[in-house]
């Protein structure tokens, strides 16, 4: 149960706090409006903090294809898998619930816009479905890279927090004009889900959001387990 809460509270606070930024920084009328680098780093940011909050208790997943990728790789159990990818998939869409009541208090309303991820001509960079899937496969693995070598036995593992955040920050940097960027399912499925009667196409295009992801942190986790990378463990 306190892994469960954990990444919960984590997967809650990705969510909320990275695509909060990206759709309040995204409303031209406001104060200051964030840019790119900005929504990056509010991302990457969230899992610095949650890296060092929750990582202690569950490791700080907080995504279903870093749970998967670990799992392929030997590190967790099937049904510590399935708890996990439960309880992030739940935080997500709780963030997404209360980011949808705290911009619906908006004097001059807003667009119902929550950060779903999205390809085609309407999106804004408008690349098309081949370029997103390519984009957020490639991405995902590259994360896992990230997490599953600076998490490994052997390895100076004090500040994998902020190498993992920042992995994330790059990542977005890239893919904030292609996809939105996921490479995490639940922070997709959040999003999308609650946000579905302003943007339905979001829903349609979910399955690409899940599928990609889960082969790029698949692909992480079988290259780790087979030892083509990795320290060796003599």
């Amino acid at each position: 149960m306190k892994k469960a809460l954990a990444e919960l509270i984590g997967t809650f606070t990705l969510v909320l706090f990275g695509c909060g930024v990206a759709v309040v920084g995204g409303m031209g009328d406001e104060i200051t409006t964030v840019n790119l680098l900005g929504i990056a780093f509010a991302f990457g940011l969230s899992i610095v903090a949650m890296g060092y909050g929750i990582g202690p208790v569950s490791g700080c997943h907080i995504n279903p294809a870093v749970s998967f990728g670990v799992w392929l790789a030997g590190r967790m159990s099937f049904g510590e898998f399935i708890v996990y990818v439960i309880s992030q998939v739940i935080g997500a869409l709780l963030a997404a619930v209360l980011l949808y009541l705290i911009l619906s208090g908006k004097a001059s309303g807003w667009d119902g816009g929550l950060g779903q991820n999205g390809w085609g001509p309407d999106t804004v960079g408008g690349y098309d479905q081949t370029s997103a899937f390519l984009f957020e496969v490639t991405a995902t693995f590259v994360f896992l890279v990230c997490i599953l070598g600076v998490t490994q036995k052997g390895a100076p593992n004090h500040f994998a927090g902020i190498a993992i955040g920042l992995t994330l920050v790059m990542i977005h940097l890239l893919g904030i004009n292609i996809t939105g960027t996921s490479v995490n399912p639940a922070r997709s499925i959040g999003p999308a889900v609650v946000g579905m009667e302003a943007n339905p196409l979001a829903v349609q295009q979910l399955w690409l959001f899940i599928v990609a992801p889960l082969i790029g942190g698949g692909l992480a986790g079988l290259f780790f387990r087979s030892g083509l990378l990795g320290l060796d463990e003599d």
